[in-house]
């Protein structure tokens, strides 16, 4: 089963609605400059509404490990998803103590040899590049790249994915996950509940085909 993480969760009624539309991950972006940031303390007042079978990722940007490692264990957060420009040796250290997805942005010419220099991480989401913005650009990943990925790792589709495309998405790629955020919100960090039920129901008909 493809699972789907929808990011950018900034409240509770969102949160619900997500899982109620069939999401299997939900995401807290903690880096600042985000426009779906969230703080610690909104973050642990939703984490306390959710079902336990429900997994929680926590996005982060180049933040020192060790306040990685301790917010994630106070908010009992599923992983930790490295979206910025961390080293193999920061992935590592992170590893220790959780589970870590680490981002890239993904060009056409991008190697994805560089993909075995972080072998602690146990998934590896492909978002769309973009110079200055780490990640919710809203433009798509280069498919093809993820798809010959995802014959020898997990891969989490990011990038542009939205109700008119995720179906294809999943056909061609067959990633391990898909991740979308601004596509199914009515602003960013208030999510479309309409949109969310719409887009968890095209990667299931993507999968059946």
């Amino acid at each position: 089963m493809v699972r789907v993480k929808i990011c950018g969760i900034t409240n509770a009624a969102d949160a619900l609605a997500a899982i109620d539309a069939g999401a299997n991950l939900l995401g807290f972006n903690f880096y600042e400059k985000s426009p779906r940031h969230i703080d610690e303390t909104e973050a642990a007042k939703i984490r306390r509404q959710l079902p336990k079978k429900v997994k929680t990722v926590g996005i982060f940007v180049n933040a020192p490990p060790a306040d990685v490692a301790a917010l994630c264990k106070l908010l009992k957060l599923y992983a930790a998803q490295l979206h910025g420009d961390e080293s193999p040796e920061t992935v590592a250290e992170v590893a220790r103590s959780l589970t870590v997805w680490k981002a890239f942005r993904v060009e056409p010419d991008f190697h994805l040899k560089t993909l075995d220099e972080y072998p602690e991480a146990s998934a590896f989401l492909f978002d769309a590049a973009h110079t200055g913005q780490y990640g919710g650009t809203g433009r798509t990943t280069d498919w093809d790249v993820a798809r010959r990925a995802a014959v020898g790792h997990r891969i989490i589709l990011a990038g542009g994915l939205n109700v008119e495309n995720v179906a294809a998405a999943v056909r061609i790629v067959r990633p391990y996950a898909v991740d979308v955020a601004s596509s199914v919100e009515s602003k960013p960090g208030k999510k479309d509940h309409g949109r969310m039920r719409e887009f968890v129901q095209e990667v299931r008909r993507g999968e059946r085909k």
